[in-house]
């Protein structure tokens, strides 16, 4: 069987703070599937999304993921088999 999507779910507890690892997130579309995620950006900026937001973290100058509460926040990633066609580590072919 050829898995093309990998399915990770991580939950935060209320309050809880996690420094952001740009490998955890590389390639991945994030949902928020219940409550709120705030993200912290390198300068200190901070925004909040709800239940239903898609994200994508790649790229982004995170310093930090906090669930602000008042419970956890669970993330939903879904990111491309590394042995998928289109990944990046895919050999590319010539016409």
């Amino acid at each position: 069987m050829n898995v093309r999507f990998r399915r990770r779910e991580v939950v935060l507890a209320c309050g809880e703070v996690r420094d952001h690892d740009a490998s955890a997130w590389h390639d991945a579309i994030v949902w928020v599937r219940g409550g709120e995620v705030e993200l912290e950006t390198t300068d200190g900026t901070r925004q909040r999304f709800g239940v239903g937001a898609m994200l994508c973290l790649a790229g982004l100058p995170l310093r930090v993921l906090r669930s602000p509460g008042p419970g956890a926040v669970t993330l939903v990633a879904i990111r491309r088999n590394q042995t998928d066609s289109f990944s990046s580590q895919a050999p590319s072919y010539s016409c």
